[in-house]
């Protein structure tokens, strides 16, 4: 059974008048509840030392008391700013980390139902991004000693800076970002392996290109791998640029999903970006992520990873 983390603050914690799409997580919890190869469960909230792992001491302070200064909002960007979008970046968060730490103790694939923050740098936010639980999860990780090599394999549409800053100087940490390159953020950071693509890519060059970037990764070299699904790379997507179809989006996350299957390689999914408006289309590409996630973890078992 696939274990996935929802709470209802994550729709409930942005302003509905803000202009991020909000209702996504809840209509894709009610499509997914119930079914008998998925498990919803409730995350907890992160501890500020969690939060420091990555990010500066006195942005996670003032962001938690309530003080980060208007300028540092607006560069966020979820305004009308909320008191409950402290929880609810507490909790998303924590729900990353919960996904992590049963994969540490039990091997398979495990998610969140939002999260994937890439554009939140060590010291403040953007594009969305509070906190990065990518980066947060990761350093998290290597705590634990079985874990020697990540991969963070970031497919949504942007590119994903702030995981890039952050994750900069630690040799253990690979990141890994496919975006398309005219595409926010305008002015880009270096990953350690950046691939930009034209604007309309489809879905064939699309996967030729993945396909060619996974033989160069090779991941069965890794303990583990967080996979940030956005699905904003769909041709309806609003902010996208990409000309992807549904079934592209399904065929490029068997492939990633497939490095389980193969190797026994621990997979954390986060959701990322989507945008589609109306939102159905997005909310169509998060239930086909995360049906076809937990037919992976049926395949392969759950069992642990295999030894490197």
């Amino acid at each position: 059974m696939l274990p996935l983390f929802y709470d209802p603050i994550y729709t409930e914690g942005i302003d509905p008048t803000a202009r991020f799409p909000r209702d996504r997580y809840r209509l894709l919890v009610d499509r997914l509840i119930g079914r008998s190869d998925i498990e919803i469960r409730r995350p907890r909230l992160a501890t500020r030392g969690e939060l420091t792992l990555a990010h500066a001491p006195t942005y996670i302070d003032q962001f938690i008391e309530g003080r980060l200064p208007d300028e540092a909002i607006r560069r966020i960007g979820l305004r009308p700013w909320t008191p409950a979008i402290i929880e609810r970046t507490l909790r998303l968060t924590g729900g990353s980390l919960q996904a992590l730490e049963h994969l540490l103790q039990h091997g398979g694939i495990a998610g969140n139902m939002a999260g994937g923050t890439h554009h939140a740098h060590h010291d403040f936010g953007s594009g969305y991004c509070i906190v990065n639980d990518l980066a947060i999860c990761a350093l998290n990780a290597l705590k634990d000693p079985e874990i020697k090599r990540v991969l963070i394999l970031d497919l949504d549409v942007h590119q994903g800076d702030g995981t890039a800053t952050i994750c900069r100087d630690h040799p253990a940490i690979f990141t890994c970002s496919i975006h398309c390159q005219s595409n926010f953020p305008f002015r880009k950071q270096r990953s350690d392996l950046d691939v930009p693509l034209p604007d309309h890519v489809g879905d064939d060059d699309y996967l030729e290109c993945l396909d060619q970037t996974l033989d160069a990764l090779r991941p069965e070299n890794y303990d583990l791998i967080l996979f940030q699904a956005g699905v904003d790379a769909l041709a309806e997507d609003a902010l996208g640029r990409l000309s992807l179809t549904r079934d592209g989006l399904k065929r490029r996350n068997e492939r990633v999903l497939d490095l389980h299957e193969r190797y026994g390689i621990p997979i954390a999914l986060f959701m990322g970006g989507g945008y589609a408006n109306p939102i159905t289309p997005t909310v169509d590409a998060f239930e086909d992520l995360f049906i076809a996630a937990a037919k992976s973890q049926q395949n392969r078992g759950g069992s642990p990873p295999t030894s490197r």
